[in-house]
């Protein structure tokens, strides 16, 4: 059965806290499973959360700060170590590939995965496959940094009452999607597009065009929010955002399920977060995230009025 779910492995920002680890996010769709911005612990993380090497078939970095990489040596490691049948690919900002080569190489170990290193240098489609297209947004941090947005390809949703009334079924149902027609009714007489999910991960980043690009019509935005609104100022100075202004990027965009994350070390409780966040008139799903946590991607189908 096809899964589709974010596991939250680390939910802190530059350092980890009693409660916090750093970042680590793991989004598995269908049969593949994406890591993004593994910090330190990561391994020991996906340990508990239940994720296995074996999950992994890409490896995004946002960026080349420690929390968002410096776990990248032990799960390369413990990738070979397993013996993942599969090639692992690996994007990162084409501007870090000096601290990537460092952190594949941290130590000696023997290489029995082959891991494809894929950089980014621009925004565009990094990867398509039938099951999504990965695209990159540059963002706005004092380092170079890119966001990730992972796009299903559009459907087909066969419509009951249209085949009844041409009088379609059985067999000939699978004959006319797999053909486009069958006795001058076309598939798109009986069906209607259904449109694909959308997932996007933005993390350290000021308010930006790229931003608003990776969010737009997601079904589920996992977005920064290291600091309170009080603290917008601060978020600007060292390139990051606000509960208020991740929130209100989620409901510009018609996001469907907002998913903060990356939490200053100064905050102890969620809940101003959140409220913050539906202060600025985000009306949708909403998860302060915390470690550990498994959050599934909105069914399709559903509230499919908010989405653009």
């Amino acid at each position: 059965m096809s899964v589709r779910e974010l596991v939250v492995l680390g939910t802190a920002s530059q350092v980890p806290t009693r409660h916090r680890n750093h970042n680590g996010y793991v989004l598995r769709w269908d049969g593949e499973g994406i890591l993004f911005d593994p910090g330190e612990g990561t391994q020991r993380q996906m340990l508990r959360a239940g994720v296995a090497a074996h999950d992994l078939h890409r490896l995004c970095v946002t960026h080349f700060h420690g929390d968002h990489s410096l776990g990248l040596a032990g799960v390369i490691q413990r990738i070979n170590l397993d013996r993942v049948p599969h090639d692992v690919t690996a994007h990162y900002p084409r501007s870090g590939q000096r601290f990537f080569d460092r952190l594949r190489y941290a130590t000696a170990y023997r290489e029995t995965v082959r891991l494809v290193e894929a950089p980014v240098a621009e925004d565009g489609v990094l990867a398509a496959t039938p099951a999504y297209r990965l695209e990159a947004r540059r963002l706005s941090h004092p380092v170079e940094s890119f966001g990730y947005r992972l796009v299903e390809p559009d459907g087909r949703r066969m419509l009951p009452e249209r085949l009844a009334a041409h009088g379609i079924k059985g067999p000939d149902v699978g004959r006319i999607q797999r053909e486009g027609a069958l006795g001058g009714v076309s598939l798109g007489d009986v069906s209607e597009v259904r449109r694909g999910q959308r997932f996007a991960f933005v993390m350290d980043t000021r308010l930006c065009e790229g931003v608003y690009a990776l969010a737009d019509g997601c079904d589920m935005l996992v977005i920064e929010s290291t600091f309170l609104d009080e603290e917008a100022e601060l978020a600007d100075e060292y390139g990051h955002l606000t509960a208020g202004q991740a929130a209100g990027v989620a409901r510009d965009a018609g996001v469907r399920h907002l998913v903060l994350t990356h939490f200053s070390q100064r905050y102890t409780e969620p809940d101003e977060f959140e409220r913050q966040a539906r202060a600025a008139g985000y009306e949708g799903e909403l998860t302060v995230a915390h470690d550990l946590l498994r959050v599934p991607v909105p069914k399709r189908g559903q509230s499919g009025r908010t989405m653009r």
